[in-house]
């Protein structure tokens, strides 16, 4: 019995088990349940991609709990669910997205501009028009109907319109609107405010018979009608308003008319189609976007170097310093170094910046230095250096700082025996083993500051400008902020599909980079095996 009592699927360890699986099924039901939720919102929204995606991780996490093969898995299988949904996902977007048009007039589907221009409407010059009072449901605040009333040779015509359902005709009825009509109550004065942009952009009624707001200040209604009709015969839109008819051009996502002429037109929004390389095309052979390139290129990778470089200096330096066990108050001396580390970023970005305001900084009041560090290229390339430098010697000044505890001291013992001076020492011994531990987290470095788009950003985004390029880019663009102004900023609107192909460039660009890097980092190791 007592051999049964104490094993765990014995009597007693029986509960325990059953209250387990108890548990573990209701969790997952839960998770369940919420990635069904998002897999219906997503669907039914528009973005398939994504809905899959939730629907393989939520699948995938159920056969990780019943197959019991997988049971190591359970663990990680939250951090791989965050790594498909956060990461692996957002680079196929990206990827894919550089191959289209997607852009701020290109957003949708052509399923889904087709239906959002039949949405539209338009008042036909002798269309009826009607006073309301706008009504809402009692048990639904977000639900308005309209009391429209209109003056005519046999009296007076009374409808109640509510939204998507036919328009009912009232007859035998006063034309002042009741205290309630069907669950409906009319709007208060306080109420009207708030729901005036849901009635000026409503459409009462069912199609064909609909009735828009036209002045809820005056509270005129008039009878309406769709404005955009398909046409899948023809590949296009009707307007039976100005009667033109747009074109569906599948090339570029556009509806067009009159192709080809003076008067062309187009209406937006259009939608998203695959353009091939078109987008790496623009970015190489068109002169407004390739503009200053090479320059802003020449300066991302003199920016990443000089940050590197000062930054490991600096902390190199402090490290070799605070080292030596003859420095008092070492402890207290290096966890103040480190405060610039522990503090925001932008925060001390922005600490800056105001340092070097050429009227009310501090540099400029209390010591009397004013260097233009926002107009003149090159002191604001020192400037973003200098900043760069403050938010980064901590970090290399702890790394260094472990690593040279990892240095044999026998090493440099015998180097003493064998007459060698601290200089000797330093860059024969401390330095090649320094860097054979450091030099990863230096490429590192490197590749954060080749995208560091923050400091340049919150200092003076990337100014001051350069005269006579036809982008928008400044003397201190990185690559990463000049492609965000391309993409965003230029006054276009924003055009994702071409900021995709510019990142799967730079992309390029800092894996090249960092693979040249690497073999530098193998001859830093060949040299630590003859020290």
């Amino acid at each position: 019995m007592s051999a049964l009592s104490t094993n765990a699927g014995g009597p007693k360890g029986l509960p325990a088990l059953i209250s387990g699986q108890i548990l573990k099924l209701i969790g997952l039901a839960i998770l369940d349940a919420f990635g069904l939720l998002l897999f219906y919102a997503f669907w039914f929204s528009g973005n398939t991609a994504l809905a899959l995606i939730i629907a393989v991780i939520t699948i995938g996490m159920n056969v990780v709990i019943f197959v019991p093969r997988l049971y190591p898995l359970r663990w990680m299988s939250p951090g791989l669910a965050l790594m498909i949904l956060l990461v692996i996902y957002p680079l196929l977007f990206t990827v894919s997205t550089a191959f289209t048009n997607y852009s701020d007039g290109h957003l949708f589907s052509k399923e889904q501009a087709i239906a959002l221009h039949s949405k539209a409407t338009f008042t036909p010059e002798d269309a009826p028009t009607y006073r309301f009072t706008p009504y809402v449901n009692k048990a639904d605040p977000t639900d308005y109907a309209l009391w429209l009333t209109r003056e005519g040779d046999a009296g007076t015509e009374v409808i109640f319109a509510k939204e998507g359902e036919p328009l009912v005709v009232l007859e035998g009825v006063e034309p002042e609107p009741p205290e309630e009509y069907e669950g409906y109550r009319p709007l208060e004065r306080r109420e009207l405010v708030a729901a005036l942009s849901v009635l000026e952009t409503a459409q009462f009624g069912e199609e064909p018979n609909t009735v828009t707001v036209v002045s809820a200040a005056r509270g005129v209604a008039a009878r309406s009608l769709q404005r955009y009709v398909w046409n899948a015969e023809l590949n296009g839109l009707e307007d039976r308003q100005t009667g033109l008819f747009y074109a569906a051009d599948d090339e570029t996502g556009s509806f067009i008319a009159n192709k080809g002429r003076a008067e062309q037109q187009e209406l937006q929004p259009g939608y998203w189609v695959g353009v091939g390389f078109n987008n790496f095309r623009r970015f190489v052979e068109s002169p407004a976007l390739r503009g200053p390139l090479v320059q802003v290129f020449v300066w991302t990778v003199a920016f990443a170097f000089f940050s590197v470089m000062t930054t490991f200096v600096a902390g190199l330096i402090m490290a070799l310093v605070l080292n030596s066990p003859d420095i008092p108050g070492r402890k207290v001396i290096r966890s103040l170094l480190i405060i610039p580390y522990a503090i925001p970023g932008v925060i001390s970005i922005l600490v800056w910046k105001g340092m070097m305001n050429p009227n009310l900084g501090v540099l400029a009041r209390s010591f009397g230095i004013n260097p233009p560090w926002f107009s003149d290229p090159l002191w604001a390339k020192i400037g973003i250096l200098l900043i760069n430098l403050w938010l980064g010697y901590p970090y290399m000044m702890l790394i260094c700082s472990g690593a040279l505890q990892a240095i044999p001291t026998d090493i440099y013992e015998a180097s003493s025996v064998d007459g060698a001076n601290p200089w000797q020492r330093f860059w024969n011994i401390t330095l090649p083993l320094l860097l054979v531990t450091v030099g990863p987290l230096l490429i590192a470095s490197f590749t954060y500051n080749f995208n560091n788009f923050v400091v340049v950003e919150a200092f003076n985004k990337g100014g001051p400008p350069i005269p006579g390029t036809l982008t928008p880019a400044g003397y201190t663009d990185i690559l990463i902020s000049y492609t965000y102004r391309l993409a965003f900023g230029s006054g276009r609107g924003a055009d994702y599909g071409l900021a995709s192909a510019i990142t799967i460039i730079i992309f390029a660009i800092v894996a090249g980079v960092t693979l040249l890097q690497f073999r530098f980092t193998g001859q830093w190791e060949e040299v630590s095996e003859n020290v």
